[in-house]
């Protein structure tokens, strides 16, 4: 089969490999202080409050007398409801006590008389407590971090022939490669770090590992089918065989989550673009770390593994 395919030196990249991980890791590192890293009120704690209106409202106007109301800054934005069709006034400031039912009334009141043909009426109001919000951004860490343990055992127990835990090890780095790739998107796009942000990571590491697993499925056959060639030979075959695949489904994908975007930004709907975007960057990172990152961290392992082995004959042969 192999000799139908034509076969890329794909584990000749480390430096590649390397180049770009360091650049993406600066590039979330370095933006996290000069942009600053936007963190949702899920995560740090707050209110968010909606109403509901009709004409048309300034969101500048609207967020001065929100903030001269509640004696904070705040965030505003307007949106429509999914459900309902109405226009929404979305509110969100941070708060340790939340809003008590006094000032949330004369928030309303003050909004009202302010903005008196617009109908404003409230429609949902919440308050997140900063200790809720670490709890549930710790537990996405906690579900991100088990979910990586369970892979590299699953793939060190189906891989074991081919060098199972190491496969899995370098499978896992790959998976954190795509999951910066996610950071360093929203930093730069000044993307809230939210829902959307955990719902992202959520599918990369499915989509990621997916195409990791096939890759190693393939070498699998392959060392049994090449018994003379190398691991790094191998792993250059099953990678040039899956080749198509990988370009075919991303293709796929890339170009529903492009139609999405665009419908988003056409439609109005700016929030989903916090997991749209991110998502084409991270499925195309995926992509790219299955084929590349983790094969040829793999193979160096290997090497490595291999040049200690042979020390150790020799120094038992002295």
């Amino acid at each position: 089969m192999s000799n139908s395919v034509k076969i890329y030196n794909f584990c000749g990249k480390l430096k590649m490999v390397i180049a770009i991980a360091t650049t993406v890791f600066l590039i979330a590192v370095i933006g996290s202080f000069v942009l600053g890293v936007d963190v949702a009120i899920e995560f740090k704690g707050g209110t968010i409050i909606t109403y509901t209106y009709s004409g048309d409202i300034n969101t500048n106007d609207a967020e001065k007398v929100i903030s001269d109301a509640v004696g904070t800054s705040v965030s505003v934005s307007e949106g429509k409801s999914l459900s309902t069709g109405d226009n929404n006034l979305t509110i969100q400031f941070t708060s340790k006590d939340g809003l008590t039912a006094d000032k949330q009334a004369a928030l309303t009141d003050t909004l009202q008389k302010k903005f008196a043909d617009n109908s404003i009426k409230l429609f949902d109001s919440n308050d997140v407590s900063p200790t809720t919000g670490r709890e549930f951004f710790v537990k996405c860490l906690v579900a991100v971090i088990f979910a990586s343990l369970i892979i590299v055992l699953y793939i060190a127990l189906r891989f074991k022939k081919i060098g199972g835990i190491s496969a899995g090890v370098c499978a896992v780095i790959a998976l954190f490669h795509d999951l910066m790739v996610v950071y360093a998107t929203f930093i730069v796009f000044r993307f809230e770090l939210n829902a959307n942000f955990m719902a992202v990571i959520l599918t990369i590491l499915g989509y990621s590992i997916n195409d990791t697993i096939i890759i190693y499925d393939r070498i699998r056959e392959d060392k049994t089918l090449m018994p003379k060639s190398t691991m790094r030979e191998i792993v250059n075959t099953a990678c040039s065989q899956t080749l198509t695949r990988s370009i075919r489904t991303s293709l796929t994908t890339l170009g529903t989550m492009v139609i999405v975007s665009v419908v988003v930004m056409i439609s109005g709907y700016d929030s989903l673009l916090s997991f749209s975007i991110p998502l084409l960057f991270g499925l195309t990172s995926g992509a790219y770390s299955s084929i590349f990152v983790a094969t040829n961290l793999w193979v160096k392992w290997l090497d490595h593994k291999d040049a200690k082995k042979g020390i150790s004959k020799e120094k038992a042969k002295a």
